[in-house]
């Protein structure tokens, strides 16, 4: 019986899996061409997984020498003959498993025990693929990427490769590596983990020694429609009633299709939560996973925010300090291309945002958990969760009440500047407790900016959306209006909440906690919106 895997490879006669087959055809299009390139996904986004699918598309018309340097990354490599020898055992081996496994005296001879550069290298790889069509697949390959020689054997291929195009030598049909690292990205690691100085990458490493990579621009993200494919594989075998596209359909909206999220919440569903594929099924899951869960992904997330701090600040400003909306995509920006690289964001439209829902609620969370322990001033409290959860609903309404009694009773005008710049924080770290176990929040980093934050609050069935801004006049308020009405039609909600922190002299603040009707964009009935100034 297969089974959800998040573990490693998956294979479709042992695993549920999305049906990826157009997307190795587009990827078998470039092998066709010629191309060499670079799959650059996030950790766990199916690399390996598509590699092998490829693989098996691949076989009846190539030898496919299928391989990794996941085992040889903590290998010194201090000079080419070393890799030299590691490199041409690793081809001698993946070939044994390739159309040409029955050929022992060819991968015999892959083995030359008096190659000892990469010029040699070069010159054993065109004759050993002349009349021959080999295509070249290593994965992991930045586990390689700390190694100086690596460099050089990239440029190896690469004058492989253009001797070819010029009809002055032979080599491998098409090359593809798979790691996170983008290759433009190699010098940053290495200064990062201590192998060159900045002074020393300059120069000849600066250069690119892989410029002739084709574009690789396959999305290896899963839609809602093939999140589908998997689910009715599911279906098939276990008969549970499930609404297959609306399952696939959120379970996209938290994952964006991110590999390991999709299967990881079906894997939740499936084992933890008694295959309860409604949509209380999939909130139990999600809210698993991004409050209980510890998993490599997840521990790779915090690390490398950890690791950057300047990829750390620029993760904060998009989902807390309210700078998102001025962090434009900017190619050139080497913050922006790891963030981009590791999987956190996203371009849209040249604007980054981060990559799926559930990534802000964890990343959110961690940020907040950070924030509220450094925090030695005066917090909000006072209220208990069974003052507004009554038989199971969250009261939304009651529960910004009491947040701006008890913020008036706590705050002064004393502590302006400090709530101007963390207000958002004084009201997450009071709202935190009262949702935990039950629900969750994230906040959108789509439009926060440092005026406004769009945060969606999640309780048992009931979502709240509620706006977080500061007064700016009461045209801007209006503005807010229209903001939180143009949002809401998105959401396809007809209640809101408009929370506001006004930081003015005591005589000239207007307190409001009242309920207001607003005209829906577009028209259509009326929204209602509780409009409550602190």
């Amino acid at each position: 019986m297969r089974r959800f895997n998040t573990t490693g490879l998956c294979v479709p006669d042992q695993d549920y899996m999305v049906d990826i087959s157009d997307k190795i055809r587009r990827i078998k299009e470039m092998v066709d061409r010629g191309d060499y390139f670079t799959i650059n996904r996030a950790r766990q986004f199916g690399k390996t997984t598509t590699l092998s699918q490829l693989g098996k598309a691949l076989f009846n018309e190539y030898i496919c020498v299928r391989t990794s340097f996941e085992g040889i990354g903590d290998e010194p490599f201090e000079d080419p003959e070393s890799f030299c020898r590691v490199f041409l055992k690793l081809i001698q081996q993946a070939l044994r498993y390739s159309s040409a496994g029955e050929d022992t005296a060819y991968i015999d001879h892959w083995f030359d025990d008096t190659v000892t550069g990469f010029q040699q290298l070069g010159d054993h790889i065109g004759r050993m693929c002349r009349g021959r069509k080999l295509v070249l697949m290593i994965d992991e390959v930045d586990k390689m990427s700390n190694n100086r020689v690596y460099i050089h054997f990239l440029g190896m291929l690469r004058d492989r490769y253009l001797a070819r195009k010029e009809g002055m030598g032979f080599t491998f049909q098409s090359v593809i590596l798979a790691g996170v690292y983008d290759i433009k990205n190699i010098k940053l690691k290495m200064i990062n983990e201590g192998v060159y100085s900045a002074a020393a990458a300059e120069g000849k490493l600066y250069n690119s020694p892989w410029n002739i990579a084709a574009d690789f621009t396959v999305d290896m993200s899963f839609k809602a429609d093939e999140i589908m494919t998997m689910l009715r594989d599911y279906e098939d075998d276990w008969h549970t009633g499930m609404d297959i596209e609306a399952v696939a359909e959120g379970i996209y909206e938290y994952s964006s299709g991110y590999p390991f999220l999709v299967s990881r919440i079906c894997k939740l569903i499936d084992e933890r939560f008694e295959r309860d594929w409604s949509g209380e099924g999939l909130l139990k899951a999600v809210q698993y996973l991004v409050r209980q869960e510890q998993n490599t992904l997840f521990d790779d997330i915090f690390k490398n925010l950890e690791a950057f701090p300047d990829l750390y600040q620029l993760i904060y400003d998009l989902l807390i300090s309210g700078k998102g909306n001025e962090k434009n995509y900017s190619a050139g920006d080497p913050v922006v291309s790891w963030a981009l690289m590791f999987g956190f964001v996203n371009n849209k439209d040249g604007k980054i945002q981060i990559a799926n829902r559930i990534f802000e609620l964890l990343i959110t969370g961690y940020f907040l958990s950070k924030d509220v322990r450094r925090q030695d001033t005066k917090t909000v409290g006072g209220v208990f969760k069974y003052d507004v959860v009554k038989d199971g609903r969250f009261d939304m309404e009651l529960c910004l009440r009491r947040f701006a009694r008890h913020f008036r009773q706590v705050f002064s005008k004393d502590d302006a500047a400090f709530l101007e710049r963390q207000g958002r924080l004084v009201f997450l770290s009071f709202l935190a407790p009262l949702i935990n176990g039950e629900g969750f929040y994230y906040i959108e980093s789509e439009t926060t900016d440092a005026q406004r934050m769009d945060l969606v609050v999640t309780y048992g069935r009931e979502e709240f959306i509620i706006e977080l801004k500061i007064w700016r006049g009461e045209a801007a308020h209006r503005a807010g209006y229209e903001q939180l009405a143009e949002y809401l039609r998105r959401k396809g909600r007809k209640e809101g909440y408009l929370l506001s922190f006004d930081f003015r002299q005591e005589d000239n603040r207007e307190k409001r906690e009242e309920w207001i009707a607003l005209s829906a964009p577009g028209g259509g009935e009326d929204l209602r919106v509780f409009d409550i100034r602190l």
